[in-house]
Protein backbone atom coordinates (compact mmCIF):
# COMPACT_ATOMS: atom_id res chain seq x y z
CA UNK A 1 0.00 0.00 0.00
CA UNK A 2 0.91 3.76 0.20
CA UNK A 3 4.13 4.97 2.36
CA UNK A 4 1.89 6.52 4.42
CA UNK A 5 0.11 3.55 5.46
CA UNK A 6 3.20 1.48 5.84
CA UNK A 7 4.75 3.82 7.74
CA UNK A 8 1.65 3.78 10.25
CA UNK A 9 1.55 0.00 10.48
CA UNK A 10 5.29 0.23 11.24
CA UNK A 11 5.12 2.53 13.90
CA UNK A 12 2.06 0.74 15.52
CA UNK A 13 4.61 -2.60 15.07
CA UNK A 14 7.25 -1.02 17.04
CA UNK A 15 5.18 0.63 19.71
CA UNK A 16 3.82 -3.09 20.86
CA UNK A 17 7.67 -4.29 20.60
CA UNK A 18 9.48 -1.30 22.48
CA UNK A 19 7.09 1.14 23.68
CA UNK A 20 7.05 0.57 27.27
CA UNK A 21 10.38 0.72 27.40
CA UNK A 22 11.50 3.38 24.79
CA UNK A 23 8.57 4.84 24.19
CA UNK A 24 8.25 7.31 20.82
CA UNK A 25 11.29 5.99 19.60
CA UNK A 26 10.06 2.85 19.33
CA UNK A 27 7.48 4.37 16.69
CA UNK A 28 9.73 6.07 14.90
CA UNK A 29 12.16 2.96 14.52
CA UNK A 30 9.30 1.01 13.77
CA UNK A 31 8.49 3.60 10.87
CA UNK A 32 11.51 3.58 9.20
CA UNK A 33 11.36 -0.67 9.63
CA UNK A 34 8.06 -0.35 7.98
CA UNK A 35 9.52 1.15 4.93
CA UNK A 36 12.93 -0.73 4.43
CA UNK A 37 11.31 -3.24 1.76
CA UNK A 38 10.22 -0.40 -0.69
CA UNK A 39 13.78 0.83 -0.84
CA UNK A 40 13.69 -2.18 -3.71
CA UNK A 41 12.63 0.68 -5.74
CA UNK A 42 15.28 2.86 -5.49
CA UNK A 43 17.71 -0.42 -5.18
CA UNK A 44 16.17 -1.58 -8.94
CA UNK A 45 17.59 1.69 -10.48
CA UNK A 46 21.42 0.83 -9.32
CA UNK A 47 21.07 -2.69 -10.53
CA UNK A 48 19.38 -2.44 -13.33
CA UNK A 49 19.55 -0.82 -16.90
CA UNK A 50 16.03 -2.60 -18.39
CA UNK A 51 12.79 -0.92 -17.16
CA UNK A 52 11.31 -4.11 -17.34
CA UNK A 53 13.16 -5.41 -14.96
CA UNK A 54 13.06 -2.80 -12.74
CA UNK A 55 8.95 -3.74 -12.50
CA UNK A 56 10.21 -7.09 -11.96
CA UNK A 57 12.17 -6.06 -9.12
CA UNK A 58 9.45 -4.43 -6.98
CA UNK A 59 7.96 -6.05 -4.66
CA UNK A 60 10.57 -9.35 -5.15
CA UNK A 61 12.87 -10.14 -3.12
CA UNK A 62 12.85 -7.59 -0.47
CA UNK A 63 8.98 -7.93 -0.17
CA UNK A 64 9.21 -11.82 1.27
CA UNK A 65 9.01 -13.57 4.55
CA UNK A 66 12.82 -14.66 4.06
CA UNK A 67 14.04 -11.07 3.58
CA UNK A 68 11.65 -10.40 7.37
CA UNK A 69 13.75 -12.63 8.77
CA UNK A 70 17.29 -12.48 7.61
CA UNK A 71 17.12 -8.27 7.67
CA UNK A 72 15.49 -8.12 11.54
CA UNK A 73 18.56 -10.45 12.65
CA UNK A 74 21.00 -8.18 11.28
CA UNK A 75 18.84 -4.85 12.01
CA UNK A 76 18.32 -5.87 15.44
CA UNK A 77 21.57 -6.83 16.33
CA UNK A 78 23.30 -3.51 14.75
CA UNK A 79 20.63 -1.20 16.16
CA UNK A 80 20.81 -3.35 19.62
CA UNK A 81 24.63 -2.17 19.64
CA UNK A 82 24.23 1.16 18.33
CA UNK A 83 21.68 1.67 21.17
CA UNK A 84 22.71 0.57 24.28
CA UNK A 85 25.39 2.81 25.37
CA UNK A 86 25.89 4.97 27.97
CA UNK A 87 22.75 5.71 30.03
CA UNK A 88 20.50 3.52 27.93
CA UNK A 89 22.63 0.32 28.42
CA UNK A 90 21.02 -2.79 29.48
CA UNK A 91 17.59 -1.02 28.99
CA UNK A 92 16.22 -3.36 26.32
CA UNK A 93 17.11 -6.53 24.89
CA UNK A 94 19.06 -8.02 21.32
CA UNK A 95 15.59 -10.01 21.38
CA UNK A 96 13.42 -6.76 21.69
CA UNK A 97 15.07 -4.87 18.57
CA UNK A 98 15.07 -8.29 16.12
CA UNK A 99 11.08 -8.53 17.01
CA UNK A 100 10.62 -4.94 16.12
CA UNK A 101 12.68 -4.80 12.68
CA UNK A 102 10.70 -8.29 12.07
CA UNK A 103 6.98 -6.89 12.89
CA UNK A 104 7.89 -3.79 11.10
CA UNK A 105 9.28 -5.01 7.88
CA UNK A 106 6.81 -8.64 7.74
CA UNK A 107 4.11 -6.77 7.86
CA UNK A 108 4.50 -4.69 5.04
CA UNK A 109 4.92 -7.12 2.21
CA UNK A 110 1.96 -8.80 3.93
CA UNK A 111 0.01 -5.94 3.73
CA UNK A 112 0.77 -5.46 0.13
CA UNK A 113 -0.50 -8.79 -0.67
CA UNK A 114 -4.22 -7.76 0.07
CA UNK A 115 -3.61 -5.00 -3.07
CA UNK A 116 -3.51 -5.57 -6.99
CA UNK A 117 -0.03 -5.78 -7.81
CA UNK A 118 1.28 -8.63 -6.39
CA UNK A 119 3.46 -9.69 -3.62
CA UNK A 120 6.43 -12.51 -4.13
CA UNK A 121 6.28 -13.40 -0.58
CA UNK A 122 7.94 -16.92 -1.01
CA UNK A 123 11.41 -15.32 -3.23
CA UNK A 124 13.38 -17.06 -3.45
CA UNK A 125 12.01 -20.25 -3.41
CA UNK A 126 8.85 -19.50 -5.52
CA UNK A 127 8.40 -16.27 -7.69
CA UNK A 128 4.39 -16.46 -7.21
CA UNK A 129 2.95 -13.21 -6.74
CA UNK A 130 0.36 -12.82 -4.13
CA UNK A 131 -2.41 -10.77 -4.55
CA UNK A 132 -5.84 -10.90 -3.20
CA UNK A 133 -7.18 -7.81 -4.59
CA UNK A 134 -9.90 -6.84 -1.97
CA UNK A 135 -8.15 -2.85 -1.11
CA UNK A 136 -7.46 -0.32 -2.96
CA UNK A 137 -3.25 0.60 -2.78
CA UNK A 138 -4.76 4.00 -0.95
CA UNK A 139 -7.77 3.66 1.04
CA UNK A 140 -7.99 6.69 3.22
CA UNK A 141 -10.57 5.00 5.57
CA UNK A 142 -8.29 2.34 6.42
CA UNK A 143 -5.30 4.52 6.78
CA UNK A 144 -7.29 7.28 8.49
CA UNK A 145 -8.13 6.08 11.94
CA UNK A 146 -5.00 4.42 12.43
CA UNK A 147 -2.80 7.23 11.72
CA UNK A 148 -5.42 9.44 14.38
CA UNK A 149 -4.73 6.61 16.90
CA UNK A 150 -1.00 6.45 16.42
CA UNK A 151 -0.70 10.63 16.79
CA UNK A 152 -2.64 10.13 20.30
CA UNK A 153 -0.26 7.68 21.31
CA UNK A 154 2.69 10.01 20.90
CA UNK A 155 1.11 12.27 23.25
CA UNK A 156 1.50 9.76 26.04
CA UNK A 157 4.31 8.86 28.28
CA UNK A 158 5.73 5.38 27.64
CA UNK A 159 4.90 3.52 30.67
CA UNK A 160 1.27 4.70 30.63
CA UNK A 161 -1.62 1.60 29.39
CA UNK A 162 -3.45 4.27 27.38
CA UNK A 163 -0.48 3.88 24.39
CA UNK A 164 -1.07 0.17 24.37
CA UNK A 165 -5.11 1.23 24.12
CA UNK A 166 -4.82 3.20 21.15
CA UNK A 167 -2.55 1.22 19.39
CA UNK A 168 -4.59 -1.51 19.62
CA UNK A 169 -7.74 0.22 19.00
CA UNK A 170 -5.84 1.36 16.08
CA UNK A 171 -5.45 -2.19 14.33
CA UNK A 172 -8.35 -3.46 15.29
CA UNK A 173 -10.22 -0.61 13.60
CA UNK A 174 -7.91 -1.18 10.16
CA UNK A 175 -8.37 -5.24 11.15
CA UNK A 176 -11.90 -5.12 10.94
CA UNK A 177 -12.01 -2.66 7.77
CA UNK A 178 -9.65 -5.23 6.17
CA UNK A 179 -11.82 -7.83 6.80
CA UNK A 180 -14.94 -5.88 5.75
CA UNK A 181 -13.18 -5.39 2.20
CA UNK A 182 -12.90 -9.61 2.00
CA UNK A 183 -16.59 -10.38 2.54
CA UNK A 184 -17.00 -7.04 0.12
CA UNK A 185 -14.49 -8.83 -2.85
CA UNK A 186 -16.57 -12.00 -2.30
CA UNK A 187 -20.14 -10.16 -3.20
CA UNK A 188 -18.51 -8.10 -5.80
CA UNK A 189 -17.72 -11.91 -7.29
CA UNK A 190 -20.61 -13.19 -7.09
CA UNK A 191 -22.14 -9.93 -9.03
CA UNK A 192 -19.36 -10.43 -11.71
CA UNK A 193 -20.01 -14.47 -12.63
CA UNK A 194 -23.90 -13.70 -12.19
CA UNK A 195 -23.26 -10.83 -15.13
CA UNK A 196 -21.34 -12.65 -16.75
CA UNK A 197 -23.60 -15.54 -17.09
CA UNK A 198 -26.64 -12.79 -17.86
CA UNK A 199 -24.87 -11.78 -20.56
CA UNK A 200 -23.83 -14.74 -22.52
CA UNK A 201 -20.21 -13.96 -22.12
CA UNK A 202 -18.06 -17.72 -21.68
CA UNK A 203 -15.20 -16.55 -19.90
CA UNK A 204 -11.84 -18.21 -18.42
CA UNK A 205 -11.15 -16.22 -15.70
CA UNK A 206 -11.91 -13.23 -14.01
CA UNK A 207 -11.20 -10.84 -11.50
CA UNK A 208 -12.00 -7.86 -9.74
CA UNK A 209 -10.67 -5.19 -7.57
CA UNK A 210 -11.68 -1.76 -6.13
CA UNK A 211 -11.42 1.43 -7.82
CA UNK A 212 -9.10 4.46 -6.45
CA UNK A 213 -8.95 5.63 -2.83
CA UNK A 214 -12.12 3.51 -1.72
CA UNK A 215 -14.14 0.06 -1.48
CA UNK A 216 -17.37 0.65 -3.03
CA UNK A 217 -17.02 1.31 -6.73
CA UNK A 218 -15.28 -2.38 -8.02
CA UNK A 219 -13.54 -3.08 -11.48
CA UNK A 220 -13.43 -6.33 -13.20
CA UNK A 221 -11.46 -7.65 -16.11
CA UNK A 222 -12.57 -10.90 -18.12
CA UNK A 223 -10.39 -12.75 -19.96
CA UNK A 224 -12.20 -15.19 -22.79
CA UNK A 225 -10.21 -17.30 -25.63
CA UNK A 226 -9.97 -14.43 -27.70
CA UNK A 227 -10.64 -10.86 -26.11
CA UNK A 228 -10.49 -9.25 -22.47
CA UNK A 229 -14.06 -7.56 -21.15
CA UNK A 230 -13.74 -4.78 -18.63
CA UNK A 231 -16.73 -3.34 -16.80
CA UNK A 232 -17.29 -1.09 -12.70
CA UNK A 233 -19.96 -2.51 -10.40
CA UNK A 234 -20.43 0.21 -7.19
CA UNK A 235 -22.54 -1.51 -4.52
CA UNK A 236 -24.37 1.17 -4.68
CA UNK A 237 -25.44 0.58 -7.43
CA UNK A 238 -29.44 0.27 -8.12
CA UNK A 239 -29.63 -3.38 -10.02
CA UNK A 240 -26.48 -5.72 -8.71
CA UNK A 241 -25.36 -6.34 -11.95
CA UNK A 242 -22.23 -5.15 -14.15
CA UNK A 243 -24.59 -3.53 -16.92
CA UNK A 244 -21.85 -2.02 -19.38
CA UNK A 245 -19.18 -4.20 -20.26
CA UNK A 246 -16.14 -3.06 -22.32
CA UNK A 247 -14.86 -5.75 -25.08
CA UNK A 248 -11.20 -5.22 -25.90
CA UNK A 249 -8.85 -7.31 -28.17
CA UNK A 250 -6.41 -9.35 -26.78
CA UNK A 251 -2.99 -8.85 -29.57
CA UNK A 252 -0.88 -11.05 -28.13
CA UNK A 253 0.27 -12.30 -31.40
CA UNK A 254 2.22 -9.02 -32.01
CA UNK A 255 4.97 -10.23 -30.46
CA UNK A 256 6.35 -13.62 -29.67
CA UNK A 257 5.65 -14.73 -26.05
CA UNK A 258 8.80 -16.89 -25.84
CA UNK A 259 10.72 -13.84 -25.43
CA UNK A 260 12.06 -13.48 -21.43
CA UNK A 261 10.81 -10.18 -21.46
CA UNK A 262 7.49 -10.60 -22.79
CA UNK A 263 7.06 -13.99 -20.26
CA UNK A 264 8.23 -11.50 -17.79
CA UNK A 265 5.51 -9.06 -18.08
CA UNK A 266 2.73 -11.37 -18.82
CA UNK A 267 3.67 -12.85 -15.44
CA UNK A 268 3.72 -9.31 -14.09
CA UNK A 269 0.60 -8.71 -15.21
CA UNK A 270 -0.94 -11.94 -14.37
CA UNK A 271 -1.73 -12.45 -17.93
CA UNK A 272 -4.23 -9.39 -18.26
CA UNK A 273 -2.69 -7.29 -21.20
CA UNK A 274 -3.15 -5.77 -24.59
CA UNK A 275 -1.16 -4.74 -27.16
CA UNK A 276 -1.92 -1.81 -29.29
CA UNK A 277 0.15 -1.32 -32.29
CA UNK A 278 1.93 2.31 -32.34
CA UNK A 279 2.91 4.57 -35.35
CA UNK A 280 6.86 3.77 -35.10
CA UNK A 281 7.21 0.20 -36.34
CA UNK A 282 7.79 -2.45 -34.15
CA UNK A 283 6.62 -0.64 -30.38
CA UNK A 284 3.19 -1.35 -29.12
CA UNK A 285 1.53 0.42 -26.01
CA UNK A 286 1.18 -2.33 -23.29
CA UNK A 287 -2.18 -2.43 -21.41
CA UNK A 288 -1.84 -3.68 -17.37
CA UNK A 289 -5.99 -4.49 -17.45
CA UNK A 290 -5.99 -5.46 -14.05
CA UNK A 291 -5.95 -1.67 -13.14
CA UNK A 292 -8.88 0.27 -14.05
CA UNK A 293 -9.00 2.88 -17.37
CA UNK A 294 -9.59 6.45 -16.55
CA UNK A 295 -12.19 7.30 -19.29
CA UNK A 296 -15.24 5.06 -18.59
CA UNK A 297 -15.72 5.21 -22.51
CA UNK A 298 -12.51 3.65 -23.57
CA UNK A 299 -11.11 1.12 -22.25
CA UNK A 300 -7.93 1.48 -23.51
CA UNK A 301 -6.97 4.23 -21.43
CA UNK A 302 -5.37 1.83 -18.79
CA UNK A 303 -3.94 4.04 -15.45
CA UNK A 304 -0.95 1.16 -16.24
CA UNK A 305 0.52 1.79 -19.53
CA UNK A 306 3.36 2.05 -21.45
CA UNK A 307 5.44 1.63 -24.31
CA UNK A 308 8.16 -1.56 -25.44
CA UNK A 309 10.36 -1.90 -27.50
CA UNK A 310 12.76 -4.08 -28.79
CA UNK A 311 16.32 -2.55 -28.97
CA UNK A 312 18.49 -5.58 -29.92
CA UNK A 313 17.86 -8.79 -28.12
CA UNK A 314 15.34 -7.14 -25.78
CA UNK A 315 12.48 -5.64 -24.86
CA UNK A 316 12.62 -2.67 -22.79
CA UNK A 317 9.45 -0.48 -21.54
CA UNK A 318 10.04 3.19 -22.63
CA UNK A 319 7.81 6.38 -20.14
CA UNK A 320 4.43 5.43 -19.23
CA UNK A 321 1.36 6.53 -20.81
CA UNK A 322 -0.63 5.56 -17.80
CA UNK A 323 -0.65 8.79 -15.45
CA UNK A 324 -2.19 9.78 -11.32
CA UNK A 325 -5.91 9.89 -12.14
CA UNK A 326 -6.67 14.07 -12.61
CA UNK A 327 -9.37 15.84 -10.46
CA UNK A 328 -11.54 15.67 -13.54
CA UNK A 329 -11.16 11.51 -13.50
CA UNK A 330 -12.08 11.46 -9.67
CA UNK A 331 -15.01 13.22 -10.67
CA UNK A 332 -15.97 11.15 -12.76
CA UNK A 333 -15.63 8.02 -10.66
CA UNK A 334 -16.84 9.61 -7.53
CA UNK A 335 -20.65 9.69 -10.08
CA UNK A 336 -20.53 6.45 -10.53
CA UNK A 337 -19.34 5.80 -7.70
CA UNK A 338 -22.66 6.73 -6.17
CA UNK A 339 -24.61 4.39 -8.43
CA UNK A 340 -26.40 4.20 -11.61
CA UNK A 341 -29.25 6.29 -11.50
Amino acid sequence: MDSITQIVLGAACGEIALGKKIGNKALLFGAIGGTIPDMDVFLAKLFYINEIDRMAFHRGIMHSIFFAIIAALILGALVYWLYNRGKRIETTTRKDWIWLFFLSIFTHPILDSFTPYGTQLFLPFSDYRVAFNNISVVDPFYTFTFLICIIIVMFYKRNTNKRLFFTRLGLSVSSLYMLFTIANKRYVNTVFKKSLVENGITYNRFQTQPTFFNNVLWYGVVETDTHYYAGYYSILDRVSKVENWQKLPKNHEFVSIESPDIKTLAWFSNGYYNLIPQKEVGTYRYNDLRYPYLNLEDPNSSIFSFTIKKKGERWNALPFYGRPPSSEDLNVFWKRLKGND
